[in-house]
């Protein structure tokens, strides 16, 4: 059941905010609730700052290679940060991870 503060923000049929200015990290964590297993960790919420500041940068989401090297920055060789990825969004990073990022669904990817 969700509550108060995610049924406030504007979202799409398919879960991701259509307003990316309405995003927070309390508001992630409420998102993060919806997914069954995910469990909303400051590693989450510091890979979910780093799309954020990627896409509002860049003006695209950062693929998985990018997100990939940015766990790499963080200490993991590239097998261990690809797997851990992998393991913070188990229902697939470009879905979930803009969904949790409050970034507008990918036009440009598959996420379904």
């Amino acid at each position: 059941m969700r509550t108060e503060l995610v049924t406030s923000v504007e979202r799409c049929k398919d879960g991701f905010i259509q307003n990316p200015d309405d995003w927070s990290p309390e508001l992630a964590r409420q998102l993060a609730g919806e997914w069954d297993g995910l469990e909303f960790t400051e590693e989450l919420l510091d890979l979910l700052l780093f799309m954020r500041e990627h896409y509002f940068e860049h003006h695209v989401t950062p693929d998985v290679r990018e997100a990939t090297q940015y766990l790499m920055s963080r200490g993991l060789d590239k097998k261990a940060a690809k797997k851990r990825l992998f393991e913070l969004f188990p229902h697939g990073y470009m879905q979930q991870g803009c969904q949790l990022a409050g970034l507008r669904r990918p036009t440009a990817w598959c996420v379904g």
